[in-house]
């Protein structure tokens, strides 16, 4: 059984934080990298080249990606060889995350929602967002943190759909808040799409995979042909980087789903904008290994 350490915990939850901000995963930049050499529009090729210098340049002054330090969430799965107080795990976390903000410092984005209140701790009522999941790893504790900011996060959309829709209502659908979302939601976007569930489990599912590494797969195979098609037709819009049109819509489309009840079809659209940041540390018995 392997005993987690809470203070390493805090620690680890403000050094995620800062490294999310600072650096774009692998496979986003080779998202980038291939939007780039397909894209066919001269003002998106100009805005893809922009914003790879962007990314270029933050990871050689050490800055920040954007200045929206977005919401902070924590995906954590806890392994079934793991001891550790969850209570004290979410309080260290919460503490990591203030210090992150404080100590770096970095501008909090996070307010009281009728007061507007800034703590300026990017901390506040049920935030940071703790996501607790378990696994059949022996000896592992995983944290994921993921800085949502608002541009993209003011894509989300959902939908009670019925059976009667079926999958071409979904497919409707999610074209649709695409194109309501256009240059809005900072593209080239990551589109997550959850299907099924309930209507609290169905965004959840969205914003899971909005958040996956790109060159990822839906695991039910029904989804990931919808992921294929959905990123077709995503990207035959022409909204492009930034909204001023292009092929370069989405890096990609994901899908999640979960079983539902037979007289109803959730399904909730959660988008990621072109700086998908992540970072994540996995706890074994060895030590703790930092990536994304």
């Amino acid at each position: 059984m392997m005993k987690i350490d809470i203070a390493a915990v805090e620690e680890t939850a403000k050094l995620l934080y800062i490294r999310a901000l600072k650096l774009l995963p692998d496979d986003i930049k080779r998202g980038f990298e291939r939007l780039d050499a397909a894209e066919s529009d001269p003002t998106g090729r100009s805005i893809l080249a922009t914003m790879i210098r962007n990314i270029a340049v933050a990871e050689r002054t050490d800055n920040l990606l954007c200045q929206d330090t977005g919401i902070p969430i924590y995906n954590v799965v806890i392994g079934r060889g793991v001891e550790v107080d969850g209570a004290a795990l979410k309080a260290a976390i919460r503490r990591g995350c203030e210090r992150a903000t404080r100590e770096y410092p970095l501008r909090s984005s996070v307010v009281h929602p009728i007061t507007r209140v800034n703590q300026h701790s990017s901390c506040g009522a049920r935030v940071p967002v703790i996501n607790l999941d378990f696994s059949e790893a022996e000896e592992e504790l995983r944290i994921e943190m993921i800085p949502k900011g608002s541009g993209s996060e003011n894509g989300s959309f959902l939908k009670m759909c019925i059976p009667a829709d079926g999958v071409a209502g979904i497919k409707r659908f999610v074209v649709e808040r695409a194109i309501e979302a256009g240059g809005k939601v900072c593209p080239p976007t990551i589109v997550g799409v959850g299907i099924g569930g309930t209507s609290d489990l169905c965004a959840h599912l969205a914003k899971l995979a909005a958040t996956r590494p790109l060159g990822s797969r839906c695991d039910d195979p029904e989804g990931a042909k919808l992921e294929s098609e959905l990123a077709r037709a995503v990207n035959a819009l022409g909204i492009g980087p930034q909204g001023l049109g292009g092929d370069s819509t989405a890096f990609a489309v994901h899908v999640e789903i979960a079983a539902t009840h037979i007289t109803m079809n959730p399904v909730a659209v959660n988008i990621q904008c072109h700086s998908a940041r992540r970072a994540s540390a996995v706890f074994r018995p060895g030590g703790i290994e930092i990536g994304f």
